[in-house]
């Protein structure tokens, strides 16, 4: 099975077209896609109450994917607001409890930051990470192409096979160090996370900048690189049972036309958007009336 959608709902102003769907964002996104990536976890551990609300808006069949909180993955330059590591993680795990109970978790995504390289101090974090996360399914996506430069890459995955990180494959631009290839790979036989981040390479290294969410994710796909993506998704999906894809290239509001195509192109009957009706000229009730 392959599903798609979108790294959050609040963004996307085509879905929202009538008055009911832009009060209810998240109701409305989960009528057009199946699943969603939770980005606000990464700034801030969610409280559980966000988590049971997201949780209740939602259909039945709906997953989400979560990102770690930044202190987690390394990403937060000052002190984490915890005693230590083990209550940090203690309590990013029991904000999840809504969505693990409904089964509409996914997954964790752990995105380690484009310093974090490959190396024995690197590797014993994942392994730490991975046993506070405990039974918890996490994805592992890496930003720094020393994993995966061609001697180190198939050790990285099958490291990720031993200790049972899901691969999050990336699509994104090629701007040195701090960015990786695609690695059409599962190394889980359930799920594989797939992030659509467009391949705008000036913008990649925009973090710090003012304006770096206006650059960082603008690109738009074309229809031959999303046809060459359904074929790349549907090797994968012989892969591994569940393949999730998430499009991330928003910074011009690119995302969920994108998400539709390539549902389209998969076979998928993207749902209409809901639009709001026209207002009724009164001068044409009147005549109607006789």
């Amino acid at each position: 099975m392959i599903t798609i959608g979108l790294a959050g709902w609040g963004d996307h102003d085509s879905l929202y077209r009538t008055r009911e769907a832009a009060k209810a964002k998240l109701a409305a996104y989960s009528r057009l896609f199946g699943t969603v990536e939770v980005d606000s976890s990464f700034y801030a551990v969610q409280p559980q109450r966000n988590m049971e609300k997201w949780t209740a808006e939602t259909p039945e069949d709906f997953r989400f994917v979560v990102k770690a909180y930044q202190g987690m993955t390394g990403h937060s330059r000052g002190a984490i607001p915890y005693p230590d590591e083990e209550a940090m993680f203690a309590d990013f795990k029991l904000a999840l409890t809504p969505m693990r109970e409904s089964g509409k978790l996914s997954c964790v995504l752990f995105q380690y930051p484009p310093w974090f390289a490959c190396t024995r101090e690197s590797v014993e974090t994942l392994r730490k990470a991975k046993r506070l996360m405990e039974d918890i399914p996490c994805a592992l996506e890496f930003r720094h192409q020393s994993w995966f430069v061609p001697q180190m890459r198939e050790r990285t995955l099958g490291f990720m096979r031993e200790e049972g990180w899901r691969h999050s494959v990336c699509d994104e631009p090629q701007a040195g160090e701090g960015s990786i290839p695609i690695v059409e790979a599962a190394t889980d036989e359930s799920h594989t996370l797939v992030r659509m981040h467009g391949r705008h390479a000036e913008g990649w290294h925009s973090s710090g900048q003012p304006n770096w969410r206006e650059v960082r994710y603008l690109y738009r796909y074309s229809r031959q690189e999303l046809e060459e993506w359904a074929e790349r998704l549907r090797r994968l999906e012989a892969q591994s049972r569940t393949v999730e894809v998430i499009f991330n290239n928003n910074s011009g509001g690119d995302a969920a036309d994108n998400a539709r195509e390539l549902m389209a192109l998969l076979g998928q009957t993207p749902p209409p958007i809901p639009e709001e009706p026209p207002e009724r000229d009164p001068g044409v009730e009147q005549l109607e009336l006789f």
